[in-house]
């Protein structure tokens, strides 16, 4: 059978991580699995509605969320913070409709002045992770590994909103996560443990609490780099621009060089399915992917 979802590819996948957007293409395409990209869609608000109008960050989720309905597929997110927010707004919206219908009623009924569907609470919100654990399962993306990840040490960093934003968690301990070091195994890399790998990456306060915001980033990679890790991967894009694209930022922060190469999730996975780097966009990187590729025989011999 055919896994098919409703895409919601997020705001920053399709803006500074351009390379997620292109690698989860490339990963489920060659997986075999459908996406169908809901163009429609609104940027979830990343956590930030709330703080002005819960009701702002419900209405908006609730028409995303009723997208996906209207196609009856599950809506799938690369995106940690996606996840925990839309996520989070089905449960709630779920349990309204039984317990608060009032409130349920009005969010439906701001959908309809804007001549939206109505949100009937009839789908699940996927990320990319539980679908590749759940869903496709991995003994049989251990059956598509063509290029085994030998050697390769991964540190997962898991960040917050995957792990806490929802009361229930499919797949995994949201206290002491397996998953993504169960991806690593499957497609033939070691996982490395550290203290900081359900912690927040310092993300949200970077725009307030600069050097706070780095000096979090910056434990977390020394740790990380303590613990023999080759690479963090991630399955948050905004996790990966506090880890990556202000990598340098946070070197001078914590004073000393770091140069750790931070990986999205689909892009770790698609290398061990024969993808090439380049289709993967691993040279769009701050911080250079050469000494993962380097260490899997990747490296494309220089003309």
């Amino acid at each position: 059978m055919t896994l098919k979802y409703a895409y919601f590819p997020g705001c920053v996948a399709q803006g500074a991580c351009r390379e997620l957007y292109q690698s989860t293409a490339a990963l489920t395409q060659a997986l075999g699995i459908e996406l169908v990209e809901l163009k429609k869609a609104s940027c979830c608000g990343s956590g930030t509605f709330k703080e002005d109008s819960q009701l702002l960050e419900d209405a908006v989720n609730a028409r995303n969320i009723a997208l996906a309905e209207s196609l009856q597929l599950p809506l799938l997110t690369h995106c940690s913070t996606c996840q925990g927010v839309i996520g989070r707004v089905n449960d709630r919206l779920k349990q309204a409709e039984t317990q608060n219908p009032a409130y349920f009623n009005q969010v439906n009924g701001l959908l309809k002045q804007e001549g939206c569907s109505p949100y009937r609470g009839t789908t699940e919100v996927r990320h990319l992770l539980w679908a590749l654990v759940g869903d496709f399962g991995l003994e049989a993306l251990a059956e598509r590994v063509t290029q085994r990840l030998s050697g390769l040490k991964c540190a997962a960093f898991y960040g917050c909103y995957l792990l806490r934003a929802q009361d229930h968690l499919p797949y995994d301990d949201p206290h002491d996560p397996q998953s993504m070091e169960n991806v690593f195994r499957t497609v033939g890399a070691t996982p490395v443990y550290y203290r900081g790998r359900t912690q927040c990456c310092g993300w949200p306060l970077a725009s307030y609490a600069t050097e706070q915001s780095f000096q979090m980033a910056g434990g977390h990679i020394q740790e990380a780099i303590a613990a023999g890790a080759d690479c963090i991967v991630t399955p948050c894009p905004l996790c990966h621009l506090n880890l990556d694209s202000r990598q340098p930022e946070v070197e001078a922060v914590v004073g000393r060089s770091l140069k750790l190469p931070i990986l999205h999730l689909p892009q770790l996975v698609a290398l061990a399915l024969g993808i090439s780097p380049q289709q993967l966009g691993l040279d769009r990187h701050v911080v250079s992917t050469q000494p993962v590729l380097r260490k899997l025989g990747l490296l494309t011999p220089s003309p």
